[in-house]
């Protein structure tokens, strides 16, 4: 890998930047950004903004037309080589006759990997790679890992006191954390492929997970309501306990029902699937890892728990969360509250489940800490 210089760097961290414009719309695409630079000047930038749409090369082209002959081509993601819902990038650079592509990371994809970069230099354009890699690699750890492991990013998302509590002893909790934070938790749903939930919350709670556009704060002036992709809705009903008439099901947008047996008496809307997924052994509770796979294979590369200690306590104590998000309100709720999450009994310090925090701030009045789980 070569020396990068500091323009170089600047060029890729635009790039970068324009890739985060596709933050709450690429879904489950990766967000990529691509700037051409001619004699040390732009001339052309672009960014996925949606999947099935014209990648970050293909904007980026257009808009420097013929000035991206002899140019460099910054991309945050090795261009791909194949046909997919749109042509090959890599051929489009060559095509324009560019002289040169630097890459932020290879793109991990099996059926790109490397491919892109190869067919490039067989076109006589020289690549590198590995500028900014750990950004562009933030950019999108979903996409990365489903295409590592063929399985998807998860991020658990709660809310509690001070002392660890998410509910009075009666069940109260509206609101515990301020508008700010729930604000947030809107841009958190707007950037997932996915949020699970459980039927308890959409019973219970009234729950819709879905995003309000109303709720995403300054973000509105980004995004047009109409640009703003919906995730899918994943509700957990093991004991086919909902029916039509909940409040979640008056939200036109896809749900999947993820239950042991179809239920056929209920007429649901058309944007509800019943997924069948086997419980766990010796169990009445649906095998998350299961739940995990099945969405892996539909695509779903990011996904959001939304739920209750019960349910959230099962995906971290099987070791399914990467990511805790924990939102605190300076509020102290006492010894009767509800707790946070409920974990089979730990019964020395060594069993702890450890985290690595890597972000605290201020959302309005409460701490928002995101933690990654120590494997």
């Amino acid at each position: 890998m070569s020396s990068f210089s500091l323009k170089d760097h600047q060029f890729m961290q635009r790039a970068i930047h324009l890739a985060k414009r596709g933050h709450y719309t690429t879904s489950p695409n990766p967000r990529v950004g691509c700037v051409i630079v001619r004699n040390d000047e732009i001339v052309g930038e672009g960014f996925h903004q949606k999947a099935g749409q014209g990648h970050a090369e293909v904007h980026a082209l257009q808009q420097a037309g013929s000035k991206a002959k002899g140019a460099t081509a910054y991309v945050t993601l090795e261009p791909c080589s194949h046909f997919g819902l749109t042509p090959p990038c890599a051929e489009a650079l060559i095509k324009a006759q560019v002289s040169h592509v630097i890459a932020a990371m290879v793109d991990p994809n099996p059926k790109v990997s490397g491919r892109g970069l190869k067919l490039l230099q067989a076109a006589g354009i020289s690549t590198e790679f590995g500028l900014l890699e750990q950004d562009a690699r933030d950019l999108n750890p979903g996409f990365i890992q489903l295409m590592t492991t063929k399985m998807p990013y998860v991020r658990c998302k709660l809310a509690a006191s001070l002392d660890g509590k998410t509910a009075m002893a009666s069940g109260e909790s509206q609101w515990i954390t301020s508008a700010d934070a729930r604000s947030d938790v809107q841009r958190l749903r707007a950037q997932s492929c996915a949020v699970i939930c459980g039927a308890d919350s959409v019973i219970v709670d009234g729950a819709r997970m879905n995003v309000r556009w109303s709720g995403l704060g300054a973000l509105k002036q980004q995004y047009p309501e109409a640009e703003i992709r919906q995730p899918v809705r994943v509700i957990i009903d093991g004991k086919n306990r909902l029916t039509p008439d909940l409040a979640i099901f008056q939200v036109p947008s896809k749900i999947l029902l993820i239950r042991h047996s179809i239920e056929k008496r209920q007429a649901w809307p058309h944007f509800v699937e019943q997924v069948i997924i086997a419980k766990a052994a010796n169990s009445d509770y649906i095998k998350l890892q299961l739940l995990l796979e099945y969405l892996a294979q539909q695509g779903l590369n990011d996904l959001l728990i939304e739920s209750g200690a019960q349910l959230a306590g099962a995906f971290i104590s099987q070791d399914l969360v990467d990511e805790l998000i924990l939102y605190q309100a300076p509020k102290l709720l006492g010894s009767e509250g509800k707790s946070l999450v409920n974990l089979p009994t730990i019964a020395q310090l060594a069993e702890a489940k450890n985290l690595a925090i890597s972000d605290m701030r201020m959302v309005g009045i409460d701490i928002r800490l995101t933690a990654k789980f120590s494997r």
